[in-house]
């Protein structure tokens, strides 16, 4: 595939390469999406779950959809050949960062050393009195007695350290973001719609900024017409061929 072997040697011949990715790269994993079909996951709406307002009103609702649901999976789930194709060409030392919009921690598991967690990550839970950080294999067996769980240090709440709808992004993190874009030369946009803002501004404004833009997703985004490369497929196929050709 000539665009295979293209984006290959343009990432080969750039100095400062940034990965973002999106839903669509951990939904290979088997982490199903918001905006998929079937939705994000049937028994539990994610405008209560993850909004901040219902949070603060009623934190069990979040803490029953962490037991029954998203501890289980995060358990279960394994980076994809995806994941661990970015890890490839990080070792490779063309791939400076990764930015994503996902909260799972499956970049870091597959090896990803610099990682920018724009929503933040559901693996750590901080209290919200003390800011005593705890793992999630810490707070999990606290659910079969306390709902919500308390911190064992002062007993505040505990919330996970994500980004909840009604939420702002952390401004150095955004920050730490926009300039990675400003400083790249190639963008490689993996498994995102690219419709939520403003993660969705960083690709366009390294395009803008004279990067090279690649998109890579299973269905088309809004920055398509803007990007050098589309390929309309999953990124678990495709980034294991682009690293086979570097």
């Amino acid at each position: 595939m000539d665009i295979i072997k293209a984006i290959a040697s343009d990432i080969n011949n750039s100095k400062h390469v940034v990965a973002f990715t999106g839903a669509g790269i951990s939904a290979e994993s088997g982490i199903p999406t918001y905006r998929g079909e079937g939705g994000l996951w049937g028994k539990y709406d994610p405008n209560i779950y993850a909004n901040i307002d219902s949070f603060l009103q009623d934190p069990s609702y979040y803490w029953n959809f962490f037991r029954e649901i998203r501890y289980p999976m995060l358990k279960k789930v394994k980076p994809n050949k995806a994941h661990l194709a970015l890890a490839e060409i990080e070792k490779a030392e063309n791939l400076k960062t990764v930015i994503t919009q996902n909260i799972d921690g499956l970049h870091q598991e597959a090896g990803s050393s610099s990682v920018i967690e724009l929503h933040g990550t559901t693996r750590i839970i901080y209290c919200m009195n003390c800011s005593q950080e705890y793992s999630m294999d810490e707070v999990f067996p606290m659910l079969e007695t306390q709902l919500p769980p308390l911190c064992s240090k002062c007993k505040g709440r505990l919330r996970p350290d994500v980004i909840f709808f009604g939420e702002s992004l952390k401004s150095q993190i955004l920050l730490s973001a926009f300039k990675e874009a400003d400083n790249c030369d190639f963008l490689l946009a993996v498994g995102s719609s690219l419709v939520v803002h403003p993660a969705a501004d960083i690709p366009l404004r390294a395009k803008q900024r004279g990067a090279t833009l690649a998109i890579i997703n299973k269905d088309r985004t809004p920055l398509d017409s803007s990007a050098d490369y589309v390929i309309n497929d999953e990124a678990g196929k495709l980034l294991p061929q682009i690293v086979q050709n570097l």
